[in-house]
Parts: C-alpha cells; structure tokens; sequence
C-alpha cells in the first residue's frame, strides 16, 4: 500500500492514508507491552490527569486509546469485532477522516465534490438495489430516515401544514400503520419525533388462520382504514416488513400496494430481506419492494462496513417538499455523510457486494438444509429457497400429542401445556446459551416469541461479514446442536421421573418451576419448617447449604445449584441438565438421606451447648460433695499445709481416686474407677448408626455417583459374590477359623465391652500358638 501512496500528488492525502494505516495497526495489536510501558499505561489511562501544557505526540495518544479499548479483559468480545473490520473496513473508516479534510475546501470546489459524492452513491444504490429513479437520505439513526418520510408524508397530504401547524391535524388526525411484528419502539420513536399522540398509531395484526403467523392481515388492515376513514382520520403511511425484526419473514407488499394506492397511502418497506435485490434470483414479495414509495437499507452490517450510515431511498417529485421535510440539505456537512459508503463501494465493486449478500444466504441455505436432518428440531421459515434468517427451536414429543401444537401451544391452551411451553423455553434458552459460547462466529441470538416461545435465530446478513462466519462454522455448529440433544432430550423424559419419585419420598417436596432448564428442584422439609409460611427459613437454608456442599463432593456428572434467589423465598436445590444413564431413584434417595443427616448432626450440635452446660454444672456438685467427704475422712489436721505433710509422711491415707467422666452420647456423668481399676478408657454406649438407606450400592471401579449399572452388572455382581463366598470357605479352613473349638467357648462369643476383667487378662497371658484362635473368631463376628 506504500507504492499507491507515493503517487498520490496530494501530500496531505498520502499523508493521511499512511497515518490511517499506522493507526489500525496500533489498535489492532493486542500485544503487551514492557513493564515501563505498563506503568505509564495505568498513570495515563486509569487515572485522570490535567491536559499537558506541551502537548503530545500521535503514537501517545494512539497508545492510550489502545489501552483504554484493549486495556480491560472483559471486553475481549469488541476487540474480536475489530480484528474482523479487514481492508475494506479501513477504507470506511478514511471516509470519516477525509471529509474533514473536504470540508477544509473552498466553497466551490466543495459544492462540486459533494454533489458528486452524493449523486454517484445514490445511482450506484439505486441499481444495485433495483429502486429506479429514486432519491437518497443518509442518516445514522436506522429509524431517522422514516421520521423524515413520514414528515415529507403529512407536508404532501396536508397543504396548509406549514401555515397552520398542529391545527390542521387536530381537525383531521393522520393514522400510521404498523405492523404487531415491527421492531419494537418504532411507533413511539415516530410519535416523539413527528409531536404526534400515541393514538395516531394503529397496530395491525398478523394472521391468525391462513399464511404466516407473522404477516400482516391484509384484510384486517383494508377493515382498520375503511374505520379511519368513517371516523374522520387519514390514513397516511403504512410501515411494511420486507423480513421482520424477529424471524425474518416478509408482508405480501404486491396486495399493500395496491391497497395503499386505492387509499392514497404512502408505502414504506424497511427490512432485512432488501438485501437480497442485490441478487440475479429475488423472490416475487421482496421484489415487489422496488414499487413502493420509499424503503431503508442497512448496507453497513451487510457488507460488514463500520460507521456507515444508513440510506432511505425515496421517489417525490417536489423538491422543496423534500427540503422542508429534512431529506435534502444544502449543507455540504450533510452530503458528506454518503463518502464512507461511496469510497466503501468502489472498493468493493459490485462482483464484491453481491458475492457477500450471496455469501450470507448461502450460509443460511446450508444451515436450513442441515437442519431438516435433526430430530426435534423446528425450522420456522417462511421461504426456504431465498429466507437469509433461519430461526428454529427445540422440541419434545409428549406420547399422544401434536408436534407442531407441542411447538407453538396456543394462549389458551390448558395449564398443562402452558407448563410444558415454559419448560421447553427454558431448554431452547440454555441451548442458545451454550452454542454461542461453542460457536461464538456463528452470531446467533435468542428470542423470545409470543406464539412459538424461545427461538434461537441465525441471521448471517446483520453478522457474517462482521464476524466472519464460514461454512465450517456452519457445519460446527450443527455438530453442536446434535451434540446437546441427547442431554436435551433425556433431561425432558428424567423430569417426570424425578417429579414422582420426589412426591414419593417422605421429607422431600417437588417444587414446580418450569423456567430452570433442568431436572428438576427440590426441597427439603425438616421437622420445624413452616410448609404454609413463606418467610424466610434459616434453619432451611443451613440445611440446603450443606446439603448442596455434599452433593457437589461427590463429583458426579450433574450440577447442583442453590437456584435464583427470585424463583422462591424458601431455599431450593436446583438439579441441572442430565444424561441418559442417570439413576434418579438413587438421586432422590441420596438428597433425601443426605439431608436427613445433616439435620440430625444439626440437631445434636444444637442440643450438646444445654447438655454441656448442665454436665458441667452437676460435675461441680458432685466434686464440691467429694471433697466435703474427703475433708471428713482425713480429718481437719490434714488440712493445714505444715502439719498435714508430716501427717501424711508417717502415716499416709490409702484414699481410692475418685473422678468424673462427661458422655457426650448419654448426656450423663460417669465415674472414672473402672479408668484407674482397670487402666482402660471404658467404651460406654454405642449410639445407633444414622440409617443410610440404599445409597451405598457398590459400584463398578471408575463409575460416577448417580450412574445407571450396565447390562453386565448383573453378571459381575453375581462374579463377585461367589468369590467372596469363595473367600469365607478358606478362611473356615484356617487356624483359628469359625470351626475351630476354641470359638464356641463362652467367652470369645461375648461382646468386646462386656467380658470380664478377669479373663481379659488371662487370655492375654496365653501362649503365642493360642492367640489366634481367641482373637480370629471375635474378628469374623
């Protein structure tokens, strides 16, 4: 590019580009710097200072708006964007640096250079575009150019608006037709910007029995002006959808046109489909498009160009009409708006403008096409020859139910249904959540759709060319969704499982809560939980934080969660997505005695402060009392220090040591003579093991908690039983084993804690030959 620069007669051009160039390049480099450099970064960037008084140099002040983009690690998403801008972006971003320059001309020679900047941009959009004989407005605000149509449409139907103003409407109120399926807030940005009420809208509904679910009604629309019209009102402007906001799909535009040329309307198309007139093959609807009275294109995202403006084209034969409604200016600030997108097209050229429209639809055919392969997959696409936007869902076959009314439940639909429709939601939104994070080229968004539910949408036109999505992203992205529907499908058929083994199990109660793309959500009722109270629970909540704590200790393929804090005031477990091999039955079981036991150990730990307490309390009554008895038996002369030491050389008292043991277990004192008799701490009473049901089934070496046994478990834990009876039958045959005479005796059967002193003792002075037979049999029972 130094080459081109250096025949450039103009200086400050050349210099221009090459600073341009300089500039990306800093910008682009994400690279770190020394550790100098760091330090100045922070100084400059993190912290305000005062404007220097000498100024700085170029290669500063890029560097700080390098840091100030790339600086934070939580924007890496922008920085990627830009990465992704490539040659012809630059040129765009030129357009903005050399009409500063332009407008440094003189008068003359900046008249001459804007009109042509202006007039060949809008030739060259008119016929790429199909849109004869129209005029432009270039406008940065997407919805800016309607405003300025619909004020050109009030100058052109009411003649006296300049004189009278507001008082012409008053008598006669325009009316604005917009579509149920228009982006959202157009109608109140027009009313804002035009000082219009809000009843100057009317919204037209999409069908509801024949067509698309997201085409205006024509007939219903013929109805709504024949009304206006009765009532005193004019019907001005009608917005229709050449590829609406959410699903892509397009209005029948032939029949709105004939419509609105029978009541004197002004027809306005704006949407994403108006990019493919730019194609050899365009289908009947959006060619139609080219009849209307003015459309707005967004050739910005569509040939992945940044900080270009927007374009409405428009056919109006009254220029000063026109320049009072704001279209045309004779501001040369104003024309240079169109000189990023006139240096943009040239360097793309037309074989380049339609290659990457072409190159989006195809991403989009591809897509639409691997996507009818994929089961439990709804594709809702009006045209799948020509649609550029591929929105689809997923969805779960109830037995005995319709596919297609599982997919898009209608608003009356029973409470059932509605239940399942949340439910299927909330998979579809995990599911976009998890493929934009796998595939994040792929620009797919998720939406929300008041018929079908949650969809997910691929709109290649608004991000290819920004993100440069590729047909292998495409096919990855597929391989992504095939990948996640056995998770999808098999959490679906586990959540009624989990419901009834939940209702089925005491001190376990299913909370309903379609919205969390799971399993299910659980909670545990203890002994003092209020079930028809819905404050706040503390003791609850210690119990399913630790309960939580457990489950995720046990490493298993599910993830467990406390749930968001707004679904419900009493603290839940929430069980996320699972696999096909899950065991739900043990699941449920392991929740359940899980958080039995916590509340037992939670209980004890409560109840052990009183205990505690009163032991401590009856231990010094009873040492207060032992010393009393003491003090009697020795006498009073023992006590004094003096003579109590000589009385105690010649004669000394055999007192027996008398102590106080606290069992935590019991909850009682005991003495400590067995302790000083037998010099053995005593093992007083066991308590009772905590019941642990069946959740300690063997499992396989390597086998995950929760994990289905596979079809050969049966063989291996029958195996593995014979070996172990095999294991028994040689131990018999061992000395010292359950046959021996030995093991019948009295007192090798007694329990460890109950034997006596006595033969404790003389079985520990046996020889070394006779321990085995006294000490194996006491092993093996």
């Amino acid at each position: 590019m130094d080459a081109p620069l250096e025949k450039i007669a103009d200086p400050t051009l050349a210099e221009m580009g090459k600073n341009l160039k300089e500039a990306m390049r800093m910008l682009e480099d994400s690279q770190r710097r020394t550790e100098e450099e760091n330090g100045k970064k922070l100084i400059s960037g993190d912290i305000p200072g005062p404007l220097q008084g000498s100024g700085q140099d170029m290669v500063s002040i890029l560097q700080l708006v390098q840091n100030l983009m790339h600086g934070d690690e939580d924007e890496e998403p922008q920085s990627t964007r830009i990465q992704h801008i490539g040659e012809q972006g630059h040129i765009a971003l030129l357009g903005h640096s050399l009409g500063a320059y332009i407008s440094t001309l003189d008068k003359e020679k900046l008249r001459k250079l804007t009109t042509r900047i202006l007039s060949d941009t809008t030739l060259w959009l008119c016929r790429i575009f199909r849109y004869e004989n129209g005029c432009a407005y270039f406008h940065e605000e997407e919805r800016e150019g309607l405003a300025k149509i619909c004020r050109l449409a009030i100058h052109s139907r009411y003649e006296d608006f300049v004189v009278d103003g507001f008082n012409v409407l008053h008598n006669k109120k325009p009316v604005i037709y917009l579509s149920a399926a228009a982006r959202p807030g157009l109608g109140q940005y027009l009313c804002n910007q035009l000082g219009l009420p809000f009843p100057c809208l009317c919204r037209v509904p999409c069908n509801t029995m024949f067509g698309s679910q997201h085409q205006m009604d024509v007939a219903f629309l013929e109805k709504l002006i024949k009304d206006d019209i009765e009532r005193g009102r004019l019907p001005l402007l009608l917005v229709a959808n050449a590829g609406t906001a959410a699903v892509g799909h397009t209005d029948k535009i032939g029949r709105l046109k004939e419509l609105c040329e029978q009541y004197g309307i002004w027809l306005h198309v704006e949407g994403v489909n108006l990019a493919t007139l730019a194609l050899g093959y365009v289908s009947s609807s959006v060619l139609a498009a080219t009849k209307c009275d003015s459309m707005t294109l967004t050739p910005g995202p569509w040939l992945g160009l940044p900080a270009v403006p927007a374009v409405t084209l428009y056919k109006h034969d009254d220029p000063a009409l026109t320049l009072v409604a704001g279209l045309t200016s004779n501001k040369p600030a104003d024309k240079l708006r169109a000189l990023p997108l006139w240096l943009s097209l040239q360097y793309l050229g037309l074989d380049g403008i339609v290659e990457r429209i072409k190159h989006a639809c195809q991403l989009s055919q591809r897509l639409q096409e691997n996507l009818k392969k994929v089961n439990h997959i709804k594709i809702l696409v009006e045209d799948e020859l020509t649609s550029p936007v591929v929105v689809f869902r997923f969805f779960q076959e109830l037995p005995g139910s319709d596919p297609g009314l599982k997919a898009a439940p209608v608003p009356s639909a029973p409470s059932a249904v509605g239940r399942e429709r949340h439910s299927c939601d909330a998979l579809n939104r995990w599911l976009g959540e998890e493929l934009k994070q796998l595939v994040p080229a792929s620009g797919l968004t998720v939406m929300d759709l008041e018929v079908e539910g949650m969809c997910l949408r691929f709109s290649p036109l608004m991000t290819a060319a920004v993100l440069g999505t590729r047909g292998e992203d495409v096919d990855q992205l597929v391989a992504c969704i095939q990948s996640k529907l056995p998770v999808l499908t098999c959490t679906c058929q586990l959540r009624e499982e989990f419901k009834q083994e939940v209702m089925a199990t005491a001190g376990l109660l299913y909370v309903d809560d379609p919205n969390w793309p799971g399993i299910g959500v659980v909670r545990y009722e203890h002994a003092n939980d209020d079930k028809s109270s819905l404050k706040l629970d503390p003791e609850g909540e210690k119990i399913h934080a630790g309960l939580l704590k457990k489950l995720n200790e046990l490493e298993s393929d599910l993830t467990f969660k406390m749930g968001p804090e707004y679904r419900s005031v009493k603290s839940c477990v929430y069980i996320g997505m699972a696999s096909d091999d899950i065991d739900v039955s043990e699941l449920v079981e392991t929740i359940a005695v899980t958080a039995r036991e916590i509340e037992e150990n939670s209980r004890l730990l409560e109840n052990m402060t009183e205990v505690v307490r009163k032991g401590i309390q009856e231990a010094q009554v009873q040492l207060q009392k032992a010393n009393e008895e003491r003090l009697l038996e020795e006498g009073v002369l023992r006590q004094i220090p003096v003579v109590g030491s000589v009385l105690n050389w010649f004669s000394p008292v055999q007192a027996s040591q008398k102590g106080r043991t606290f069992n935590l277990t019991a909850g009682s004192l005991e003495s400590t003579e067995h302790t000083y008799v037998y010099k053995a701490q005593g093992t007083g009473v066991t308590p009772p093991q905590t019941p642990s049901g069946t959740r300690t089934k063997q499992r396989l070496p390597g086998q995950k908690p929760f994990k289905r046994s596979l079809r050969g478990s049966d063989a291996v834990s029958e195996t593995s039983s014979v070996s172990h009876i095999e294991d028994l039958e040689k131990a018999e045959h061992l000395p010292g084993g359950p046959d021996a005479p030995e093991a019948d005796s009295p007192e090798q059967l007694a329990p460890a804690g109950a034997e006596q002193p006595a033969a404790a003792q003389s079985r520990a002075q046996r020889p070394d030959d006779d321990k085995p037979q006294v000490e194996e049999p006491l092993s093996l029972r």
